[in-house]
Formats: structure tokens, C-alpha cells, sequence
């Protein structure tokens, strides 16, 4: 089903199944949650419980936290461009730049993905 053909909430729905299993594929686990949300040309991705048990351990040290965001950082990054390309088959929109952070103490990492057109305006609810 292409994006155009699909509801806001189905589209959110792939985003957040495709990042998922891109974060099982890339880092070896998924996230314990995660929900996507389309406002208007930024689709937003929110994952809980992403840190390993290791990385659980590390963030409990003395600079394990920055030591933990510096690696997650350098993932993303290199990988930006399979990220970019994912969002924008599952939304069917460009996307223009991606924003990423991690809360090493929460577990918590959020995407901001800034599209070329505003998504929310063409899905239906």
C-alpha cells in the first residue's frame, strides 16, 4: 500500500515498525516501546528501553553517560542516509534533515525527521 493510500495513523504505524526493526537489524535489540507521531512536516519518533544491559551499567559509572551518547551519536550518524531513505519510503515525503538524541539515563532516544512537504496536511486521519 503505497503512503499516499494510507491514514495518518497507518503511515505512523510503518515508521515506527520500519525504525524499530532497523534498530534490531543495526544494534541488536529493539526498543522495549516506541510510537511515531506526523506533525505536519516533522514526523517524530519515540523509543523506550533501548539501552543494553551493558549500557544500563555503563551510565551508573562516572562518564559512562557521555561515553554512551558519543557511541549512540556515531551509529546514527553513520547511518543517516539508510534512515533518511526509510522514513522517506514509509511517508512517501523527502526528508530534509534528521535530529536525533538519547537519554542515557532514561533509556529514551528521540528522532525528529524535518520533511521538503508538509505530511500531516495530505493523510487523512
Amino acid at each position: 500500500m503505497s503512503p499516499s493510500s494510507r491514514t495518518k495513523g497507518q503511515v505512523e504505524a510503518a515508521v515506527t515498525e520500519a525504525i524499530t526493526q532497523y534498530e534490531r537489524d543495526h544494534l541488536g535489540r529493539g526498543p522495549e516501546e516506541a510510537k511515531t507521531f506526523i506533525v505536519e512536516n516533522l514526523v517524530v519518533v519515540r523509543l523506550q528501553g533501548i539501552l543494553s544491559p551493558a549500557e544500563k551499567q555503563l551510565s551508573e559509572e562516572d562518564d559512562g553517560i557521555e561515553l554512551i551518547k558519543q557511541m549512540r551519536r556515531r551509529i546514527i550518524e553513520s547511518s543517516s542516509d539508510g534512515l533518511h531513505t526509510l522514513v522517506t519510503k514509509e511517508t512517501g515525503a523527502e526528508v530534509e534533515s534528521m535530529h536525533a538524541d538519547i537519554s542515557a539515563r532514561t533509556g529514551e532516544r528521540l528522532f525528529v525527521f524535518s520533511l521538503a512537504d508538509d505530511l500531516e496536511a495530505r493523510l487523512t486521519a
